[in-house]
């Protein structure tokens, strides 16, 4: 098998995941995934869809994260391993889908409008 690339977002965050049979092991940025994710929940949330497919142990992973904040590019690296996946077997595609893998997220930051402190917040009214 060759290397099978995927592309994933959330909000500010983008992952470039590189997906080639192998051990399992998970490497962000040139890090351990441990290491780039000391929360184990987030940890979880990057192997969700390794787990529901039961392939942990067969691939190796490759990931370029940018942008955004740490949930954001556990959730963007969730939706190219689920994408990256897809492209090797594409049988697999309903049980991700179910799980809501496949989705990408639309929801992000609403801008700031001028005239006002914040994107909804308003400045104090004064009668006088």
């Amino acid at each position: 098998m060759e290397v099978v690339n995927a592309i994933g977002r959330r909000k500010a965050a983008v992952a470039r995941v590189f997906v080639s049979e192998g051990a399992g092991k998970i490497t962000i940025n040139k890090r351990d995934l441990a290491n780039y994710f000391p929360s184990t929940i987030l940890q979880f949330i990057v192997k969700q869809p390794l787990a529901k497919l039961g392939v942990e142990e067969q691939y190796d992973i490759k990931i370029n994260l940018d942008g955004g904040g740490f949930k954001g590019q556990s959730e963007a690296a969730r939706l190219a391993i689920a994408r990256a996946l897809i492209k090797i077997n594409a049988e697999d595609k309903p049980a991700l889908r179910a799980e809501g893998f496949v989705t990408r997220d639309p929801r992000a930051v609403e801008r700031k409008k001028p005239g006002q402190p914040k994107a909804r917040k308003r400045f104090q009214f004064s009668k006088r």
